[in-house]
């Protein structure tokens, strides 16, 4: 390991290691690298830290990594730990510790018989045999499960898998889009099929839903690995069933009709086998094209389902409007096996830069209902007072950039552990769009007849309207508001309403950043001594408490853990409001109330991130339950200011300083510093760390204000419900 890594495993910075091996004679020496950069021995430098009172401050997933990477690329120890940590799973705390505690010879010897307890229920795997150069890894697994649960070691095994296989274009589904997606099918769906499964997300989430027989395939054995060990976690009663192999050109369950298909499938695969598959009995709608490999998993689904059986797909928007699949688009709406298209806001999930769609298909019953409509749902579109469901002009020209651009995109599979596609997910709000897509499709499905459009929203579009020449089934082409569905009245008294809002608003920023009473400190920058929080922690001033991440140890069941109090998200503390979170962003075991005081810093952020990082709970957050990703500091009011604590740690360079990564950032508290200064000066600090934070929430109120207004303008302009003021130039101006 480097001085960097035992820097961030002991909670100090580069400079004390470089000062231990100055001064300490017994610090252990280097085992390999050069002069200029030396590598050290872990088990040595762990057992130095611990014979001085160091404590390790990386989190038990950081720990797992760097244990799998001092085994070096090639060694395989990855693939055999998956069934560790399935068998691991089902130990106590207290067992894992006893097990983490033998000498190493005892310790592999008994790890081999807990892996042996379930590798025949993972794909490719055989008698496992651990060696003694494993013994830190399976240690560090083990502290892993323990601490972090199952499947954080188990994501972190997949992740270590597909760097050392190169394996690109791998990104998770998002929970809460997973979510989604099992809930638009029937409540009544028992056999679920996931072709492309990845990390086995949409099957974990229909697990949840009720489904008792799980099917899954996917073409890297790693992933088939993943998504049979997490099934095993998530849902042990459910009867699983993972294959690895190539679904389209090697079909596991070619005999295999189910309930539901989920799927995400590989987005532009040109080599998907459009050659030799050309004659293929799937394709009942049309030959997919070469370049529509989409079009080829969405037929494979079809055929894969009971009549009148359900598939939910997530799908690139190019999809909807490429003239290359016209000709089967038109077949799968004439046989009424489209049911609904909703379109995603950008940043749901991954690609980030556009917004993805997702398709509800249903396979035809032979004699069954003629359908007549297809239901488009937009979930880009935002709903305004006096405007229903109208769309900004901003929300309507990024919809058609990005689906435009998304033809360009390379390939790639569901389900990796990548982190910088799931957080900026974790921040969106998926319970507010799960509601209003539910509530949509209930009430199309429940009576298609006499569905009830919601313009901007959603709208039942008859089959007629659209097999044009087109055939374009892009949600925002046909949900659009038109000028007949605005009230004119409505939108100028709305109008009126805005710039009322903003001009009170820009005073109370104008005066939230008053400049009086700032003044520079000296010819130069104050200097102070600093202490860690894991310094402050030791010693009673402060204490860290880490929110659970997705996957724990108890989650299983329903949806989600019922909840009856608020859920703080980590995207409360970046944008500043109340919590909003639901049952989907807590783990129960996990639950850890804030009270009023709380210092609140956000575990994970995107590069570049200049959201706030931390904040302090108020009254309006007392009571709610802690979520995920965030990291909790209750200070002794009696030593520490909470907006002092605050201020400093979310500095950014102290958040620099504390974090790894380089796109996405994960935040380890224990290195934060903290200046050391009286209660009574840290007070006053904290008096304008609170003014600070309260600029910053002023001038985010304006600019949602300002950006309503305009949008709103330019809707009530355009679509011809609003007059341009009698003097537009105004006094003073002069015309073009």
């Amino acid at each position: 390991m480097t001085a960097a890594e035992i820097s961030r495993i002991a909670g100090v910075t580069r400079a004390t290691v470089s000062n231990w091996r100055r001064r300490h004679d017994d610090f252990p020496a280097p085992s390999a690298g050069t002069e200029s950069s030396p590598l050290y021995d872990l088990p040595a430098v762990q057992a130095w830290l611990r014979g001085r009172g160091h404590t390790s401050t990386a989190s038990p997933t950081e720990e797992l990594r760097t244990a799998l990477r001092l085994l070096g690329p090639g060694s395989g120890v990855a693939a055999r730990l998956f069934p560790l940590a399935a068998g691991a799973s089902r130990r106590t705390p207290e067992e894992l510790a006893e097990l983490a505690a033998l000498p190493d010879d005892r310790l592999i010897a008994r790890a081999e018989k807990t892996a042996g307890e379930l590798p025949a229920a993972v794909p490719e795997a055989e008698p496992v045999r651990y060696g003694p150069d494993d013994a830190d890894a399976v240690r560090a697994l083990l502290g892993c499960v323990r601490e972090a649960g199952p499947q954080a070691a188990v994501d972190v095994l997949a992740e270590r898998e597909l760097d050392e296989g190169a394996a690109s274009g791998v990104y998770q589904t998002p929970e809460g889009l997973a979510v989604l997606m099992a809930r638009l099918l029937p409540a009544d769906a028992s056999r679920v099929l996931d072709p492309a499964c990845g990390s086995g997300t949409l099957l974990a989430a229909a697990a949840r839903r009720g489904a008792r027989e799980l099917f899954g395939q996917d073409s890297l054995p790693v992933q088939g690995r993943r998504t049979a060990v997490r099934l095993l976690l998530a849902a042990p009663e459910a009867e699983t069933t993972i294959r690895v192999g190539d679904s389209l050109r090697d079909d596991a369950f070619p005999d295999v009709t189910v309930d539901a298909v989920l799927c995400n499938p590989p987005f532009a695969d040109r080599d998907w086998g459009h050659d030799e598959l050309a004659y293929d009995p799937r394709w009942a709608y049309g030959l997919p094209p070469r370049l529509e490999s989409e079009l080829a998993w969405v037929q494979h689904a079809l055929a894969h389902l009971e009549p009148g059986g359900h598939a939910v797909m997530l799908l690139p928007p190019a999809l909807a409007f490429r003239s290359s699949g016209r000709r089967v688009r038109a077949e799968l709406i004439r046989a009424g096996a489209l049911r609904a298209v909703v379109s995603l806001p950008a940043r749901a999930a991954y690609p980030l830069h556009i917004g993805l769609q997702i398709w509800v298909l249903q396979r035809p019953e032979p004699g069954g209902t003629d359908r007549t409509t297809v239901l488009f749902v937009d979930g880009e579109g935002e709903q305004r007072d006096g405007a229903p469901g109208t769309a900004s002009a901003t929300d309507t020209a990024t919809a058609t950039t990005d689906a435009g651009t998304r033809g360009a995109s390379r390939p790639r599979r569901s389900g990796s552990s990548s982190s910088a596609a799931s957080s900026s997910a974790a921040s969106f709000d998926w319970a507010g769009l799960t509601d209003r897509v539910l509530g949509q499709l209930a009430a199309f499905t429940t009576a298609p007849d006499t569905y009830a459009d919601e313009p901007g929203v959603a709208r039942a579009v008859p089959l007629v309207d659209l097999l044009d020449d087109v055939v374009d089934v892009t949600p925002a082409r046909h949900v659009r508001a038109t000028a007949a569905d605005i009230d004119p009245v409505a939108l100028a008294r709305r109008v009126d309403d805005l710039h009322k809002q903003l001009a009170e608003q820009v005073t109370a920023l104008a005066a939230s950043s008053a400049s009086d009473g700032w003044h520079p400190s000296g010819a130069s920058a104050r200097e102070w001594r600093t202490a860690t929080v894991s310094d402050l922690a030791r010693g009673g001033a402060l204490t860290v408490l880490r929110a659970a991440t997705p996957g724990t140890r108890g989650s299983k069941g329903s949806d989600a853990p019922a909840v009856e109090r608020p859920v703080l998200a980590a995207r409360d503390i970046a944008a500043g409001n109340p919590p909003s979170g639901t049952a989907v962003d807590i783990h129960t075991d996990a639950a850890q109330p804030v009270i009023a005081g709380d210092v609140l810093v956000r575990a994970v952020a995107g590069g570049g991130d200049a959201a706030a990082m931390t904040r302090v709970a108020d009254d309006r957050d007392a009571g709610a339950l802690l979520g995920q990703h965030i990291h909790l500091l209750r200070p002794d009011p009696a030593r520490l200011d909470p907006w002092f604590l605050a201020g400093f740690l979310g500095a950014e360079d102290n958040i620099a300083s504390a974090s790894t990564g380089s796109t996405l950032v994960h935040v380890t508290p224990g290195r934060l510093r903290v200046p050391l200064l009286p209660l009574e000066e840290q007070r006053r600090y904290g008096e304008a760390f609170r003014r600070v934070h309260e600029l910053r929430a002023a001038v985010r109120r304006t600019a949602d204000l300002a950006s309503d207004t305009a949008a709103t303008l330019t809707t009530g302009l355009t679509a011809g419900v609003l007059l341009p003021p009698a003097d537009p130039a105004g006094p003073g101006s002069r015309s073009v």
